[in-house]
């Protein structure tokens, strides 16, 4: 029997400083005069979270481990880039993607008039169904201080294929 397996991700970045402003990248969208936040890649902790969960169901690290800031070829990279390689290495690992469900936490921007465009982009990266949703804090934290966004995802996961199939009907246990 092949048995899904589940995977969680985190993600929280700042909003950049005043005197070093950032554009903001947020589940795959660029959100036009909204302040950006700081990162090693460009900060998108919607698409970091989803890459994360995908990892995490397939126990192979996490995003550090193939994205981490010791890597420059990804300073700067596209949260949405970095989802689609995340998805080809699960798929290289064996596994194939069920669905990632992402809820972020912020007071800004405004999501629910782009939810369809993001899910959308977030969906083609991966190539599997990518659903987002968003939320406050009600003030409480970092996030309801506006100090920065918060991401959480879940992802799942089954194997492509059996990779060490049982022994043949009939055939005797070894």
């Amino acid at each position: 029997m092949l048995l899904p397996r589940t995977g969680i991700g985190i993600d929280v970045h700042a909003f950049a400083p005043d005197d070093d402003p950032q554009p903001l990248w947020l589940g795959g969208l660029f959100w036009e005069g909204e302040q950006g936040l700081s990162g090693h890649s460009d900060g998108d902790c919607v698409a970091h979270a989803a890459a994360d969960a995908l990892f995490s169901a397939c126990g192979i690290g996490d995003l550090g481990t193939h994205f981490g800031t010791d890597r420059p070829e990804f300073a700067g990279a596209s949260g949405v880039k970095l989802l689609g390689e995340a998805a080809r290495i699960v798929r290289e690992a064996g596994f194939e993607i069920g669905n990632v469900a992402v809820q972020f936490v912020a007071n800004r921007p405004k999501f629910g008039p782009r939810r369809e465009e993001s899910q959308q982009v977030l969906s083609q990266a991966a190539n599997a169904p990518v659903s987002v949703t968003a939320t406050t804090s009600d003030g409480l934290g970092f996030t309801g201080r506006g100090e920065g966004i918060s991401a959480v995802a879940t992802a799942l996961v089954y194997p492509a294929s059996s990779p060490h199939p049982g022994p043949a009907k009939g055939a005797p246990h070894a």
